[in-house]
């Protein structure tokens, strides 16, 4: 919601002002069709010669994001917390068990119980590989978090490279623009013969594409840039949670303790409170019970 606000007003603020400062709308209106086909065109090409298929598959995937915000919200961290608790709590009674969970997750009944995070293959695929470890006897906590410091890196990396590839385009943007005015100039000096009334019309034309690149860089495809780079970083938190209940448990911490240090280590606007977390335990205790 805040992203259709933002560009509503982006276009209010810039073309109302405009037009109370006494300008038409008439010169933009004509040469735009043609200026954007010019920097628009460029933009593209220019993209998808400096990004791999996978990459602007992903981006143009990525650019939804920008209105709906981060995946994980406060009850998917809820979740998360007794998910863990669940797993670390059979792993301590019974690791053969366990381990019919972490090699089948997707048929898994404990993660069955949280289908947003069944869906998730790098929550599950980190989840499961970091218990695996343990039960392999690879358990020294601080040769497991060097591990996943590294994994952890490498995704945010690859959740990046949306933000990066379109801050690539909002750089360029600007020199496009003055690439279609310089078009638009050579245009007009082709027909310097012309009156003043005309030469002006066409000149105006002309820098209608240093705004539109101008605008186009720093009014949507940076902020949107921005933005994806934000949601990326929010949704690292997600596993940066994993990461530290895990290497809790491979301290020997009990599970309460494990899922109070993750708790901890959520975004405060989405930390479920001490109580609310601490009923949503009991409530599975119950129904293992």
């Amino acid at each position: 919601m805040l992203g259709i606000i933002g560009i509503a007003v982006i276009f209010i603020m810039v073309f109302g002002g405009y037009l109370a400062a006494g300008g038409k709308m008439g010169i933009i209106l004509k040469s735009l069709p043609f200026e954007m086909m010019m920097i628009g065109g460029a933009a593209v090409g220019a993209f998808l010669i400096s990004n791999e298929m996978s990459t602007a598959k992903r981006t143009a995937k990525d650019i939804r994001k920008v209105f709906s915000g981060p995946k994980w919200r406060h009850d998917d961290y809820r979740d998360l917390l007794c998910l863990l608790f669940e797993l670390i709590r059979l792993a301590k009674q019974n690791q053969v068990a366990l381990e019919a969970h972490i090699e089948s997750p997707s048929s898994s009944s404990i993660f069955g119980r949280y289908p947003r995070i069944q869906a998730d293959h790098e929550a599950v695929n980190l989840i499961a590989d970091t218990l695996r470890s343990a039960s392999m006897n690879y358990d020294d906590p601080h040769q497991v978090e060097e591990v996943l410091d590294k994994r952890m890196e490498s995704t945010l990396h690859h959740a990046l490279h949306s933000s990066h590839a379109l801050q690539s385009v909002a750089d360029g943007l600007p020199a496009l623009g003055i690439v279609a005015a310089v078009l638009g100039v050579i245009k007009t000096m082709g027909s310097i013969d012309q009156p003043p009334e005309i030469l002006g019309k066409m000149i105006g034309g002309a820098l209608v594409g240093t705004f539109l690149g101008v605008f186009l860089a720093y009014g949507l495809v940076g902020p949107f840039a921005a933005k994806l780079k934000t949601v990326a970083e929010e949704d690292s938190h997600f596993y940066n949670l994993i990461r530290e209940v895990l290497i809790a448990n491979l301290h020997n911490h009990p599970a309460n303790i494990c899922i109070e240090v993750g708790r901890q280590n959520a975004p405060e606007h989405a930390r479920p409170s001490f109580t609310e977390l601490e009923e949503a335990l009991k409530s599975i205790k119950l129904d293992v019970a």
